[in-house]
C-alpha cells in the first residue's frame, strides 16, 4: 500500500514540474526537479505517455499530453456549465411552477447533475446523481437525437427498450423515427413514457463546438402541465436552453 501511494506522489510531482516549467523538460531535468532517480522517472513517464498525459517530443523532451489537457477541460467545463445554466433552471421553475433538471448522457442512461423545485422538500423520483434509461427521458431523447447515425444505430442495438409504462416507445425503428422530429423541432418530450401521470419537456445545449453537451427540462404531472401549457413550457424550455448554449460560446 505504501508504495503504491509513493508511485502516486511521483507522478503528481512529474506532472506538477511539467506543469510548472512552461517548455518541455529533459528526462535528466525531470529527475534533478522532483529528486526522483532517471530510471524510475522513465518508466513512469513511459506509462504517462501510454496514457497520453504526457507527450514524448522528436527531441526527447517531455511536456503534458493532450489527455491531461482534455480531463481538465472536461472537468472546467462541467462546472462552467452549472454555474451558467442555475440562473436559467430557477427561472424555469419560478416562471412555469415545474421542476427543472439538467442531465448529461452516459452510455444509454441520463444522469441528472442539477435540479431545482418549487418546493425543495418535495420526494420526486429523480435527485442529483439519479440515472434513468435515456429513450424514455426528454433529456435522454434530446442528446440522443444529437448524435450521428452510427451512434443512434449502435445505442439502439444496446437498447433494452423495456415497457416502463402503456406509453413507453418499444420499437427501435418508432424510436429512430421519433428522435428525427426531435432533432428538427429541437426539442422532446416524455409523455408518461417512463412514469405514469408524469409528463416532462426538455431541451438540448450546446458548447462551442456546437456538440450537445446536456440537456434541460420542465416536468410535472399530467394535472399540471396540461396539453393547454405544453405551447408555452415548450417555449420557455427551448429559450433557456438557447440561452446557456449561448453562455456556452454556442453560435448557430
Amino acid at each position: 500500500m505504501e508504495e503504491t501511494v509513493r508511485v502516486a506522489d511521483r507522478i503528481f510531482d512529474i506532472l506538477e514540474q511539467l506543469a510548472q516549467a512552461g517548455t518541455p523538460l529533459s528526462l535528466g531535468e525531470i529527475a534533478e526537479r522532483t529528486g526522483i532517480s532517471k530510471t524510475t522517472v522513465h518508466r513512469l513517464l513511459a506509462t504517462m505517455c501510454a496514457r497520453q498525459y504526457v507527450e514524448k517530443r522528436s527531441n526527447g523532451s517531455y511536456t503534458i499530453g493532450y489527455k491531461m489537457i482534455e480531463t481538465v477541460s472536461t472537468h472546467i467545463n462541467g462546472l462552467e456549465l452549472l454555474t451558467e445554466s442555475r440562473p436559467y433552471l430557477n427561472q424555469v421553475v419560478r416562471d412555469l411552477e415545474l421542476t427543472s433538471h439538467m442531465g448529461i448522457l452516459d452510455g444509454n442512461d441520463v444522469v441528472y447533475i442539477e435540479k431545482m423545485d418549487m418546493y425543495p422538500n418535495t420526494r420526486l423520483y429523480t435527485r442529483v446523481g439519479y440515472r434513468s434509461p435515456a429513450f424514455c427521458s426528454s433529456i435522454g431523447k434530446c442528446l440522443l437525437a444529437c448524435l450521428s447515425g452510427d451512434e443512434q444505430d449502435e445505442f439502439l442495438y444496446n437498447c433494452s427498450f423495456k415497457k416502463y409504462t402503456s406509453h413507453t416507445i418499444t420499437d427501435p425503428r418508432e424510436f429512430k423515427r421519433v428522435l428525427r422530429i426531435i432533432r428538427k423541432q429541437g426539442w422532446a418530450m416524455d409523455n408518461e413514457e417512463y412514469q405514469e401521470g408524469h409528463r416532462c419537456i426538455g431541451a438540448p445545449i450546446f458548447d462551442y463546438r456546437g456538440s450537445a453537451v446536456a440537456a434541460i427540462s420542465a416536468s410535472g404531472s399530467i394535472h399540471i402541465l396540461t396539453d393547454e401549457r405544453l405551447e408555452s413550457v415548450i417555449r420557455e424550455v427551448k429559450e433557456a436552453a438557447a440561452a446557456i448554449s449561448r453562455r456556452m460560446g454556442y453560435v448557430e
